[in-house]
């Protein structure tokens, strides 16, 4: 009898021992990326809801909302991690759009797209010549851009939306690829792009190190300032490509497109895990980020929520996900 209860009590701690195991992993890996639980929880949620969430259509529709400030994102997630910020994003995309849409009456298709790609990285560009060799806090120079864009987007476009007079624009805006809309492909394009950056290239780790230390950066050879610099401008050019993409899809433009565009994208860096702080985050976070806040928009429209709960339910999801930061990231007082 000894001899054969044995092995089923070793089966048995051996069993044990797997599923303590798999309970660790899977209770670090929630606290290191809180936002998948999040999103799961919140696809499971409405889809039990309503029939239709889950619906390739409507999954594809989530896809296409969050990129258009998915591309604002992916530029914030680089910058933020430098522990710098950009509050302009969502004035340039408005600002791109227009121009892209109201100079093709006289300039035809491609350079109107090029002028408000242009505009966009000379923003971005400006942005950073001001944060570094002027040595104005970051917050403060976007906060006033953020202002002052907007209003040469109305000065240029005015208060009327403006109708983009090329058909192919506007056929650019609905490719599909499949079920799937050519700009959402186009975004994780260049998610796909932001990741191996960060995380395979020079560039990336002086990211990292910037913001975990600028001074030490300095010290080790790094040239910050030159760094931030290039980091503001692929800021403003994927805010640019983001407004552009928008007025394509959308078939008109108008100086409101983007508005409040980059609250969204900075809660979607920091429910991706991205410290405010610098020096820590990870663009695939982001991603999940971008992704959750999408599904709680369509969802909750999808449920009849009135709109105003929307921008609540954000609000509190990003307070919890800084919470979830704060409390797993801090260090143990020393005695």
């Amino acid at each position: 009898m000894s001899a054969v209860s044995e092995p089923i009590d070793g089966l048995g701690r051996d069993s044990t021992n797997w599923a303590a195991t798999a309970l660790t992993a899977i209770g670090l890996w929630a606290r290191r990326y809180p936002v998948w639980i999040f999103l799961a929880a919140a696809l499971v949620f409405f889809s039990l809801k309503s029939p239709h969430f889950l619906s390739v259509f409507n999954l594809s529709n989530i896809l296409l909302q969050a990129a258009f400030f998915g591309f604002l994102s992916i530029g914030l997630t680089l910058l933020i991690i430098s522990r710098n910020i950009d509050l302009t994003v969502g004035s340039v995309a408005g600002l791109a759009a227009c121009l892209a849409v109201g100079l093709q009456p006289s300039l035809g298709l491609w350079l109107p797209i090029a002028i408000g790609l242009g505009a966009g990285l000379a923003i971005g560009l400006l942005n950073g010549f001001l944060v570094e060799r002027a040595g104005i806090d970051s917050f403060i120079v976007t906060l006033a851009g953020m202002i002052g864009i907007k209003g040469l987007a109305f000065a240029f476009a005015g208060e009327e939306s403006i109708s983009a007079s090329i058909d192919l624009f506007n056929e650019l805006g609905a490719l599909r690829i499949g079920r799937i809309h050519a700009i959402a492909l186009l975004f994780l394009a260049l998610l796909a792009i932001g990741h191996y950056v960060l995380k395979h290239t020079k560039y990336g780790r002086e990211t990292y190190a910037i913001g975990g230390n600028r001074t030490a950066a300095v010290n080790a050879g790094v040239r910050v300032s030159r760094h931030v610099i290039i980091g503001f401008a692929i800021s403003g050019l994927l805010a640019a490509f983001c407004g552009i993409a928008m007025a394509a899809n959308m078939g008109a433009a108008m100086p409101a497109f983007g508005l409040g565009y980059e609250g969204w994208a900075i809660a979607a860096v920091v429910l991706g895990g991205t410290k405010l702080s610098g020096g820590s985050g990870r663009i695939v976070n982001t991603l999940g980020g971008v992704l959750l806040l999408a599904s709680l928009r369509n969802g909750l429209n999808m449920i009849h929520v009135p709109a105003y709960y929307v921008l609540v339910t954000i609000g509190g999801a990003l307070i919890l996900a800084l919470f979830f930061d704060t409390q797993f990231s801090r260090k143990p007082r020393q005695g």
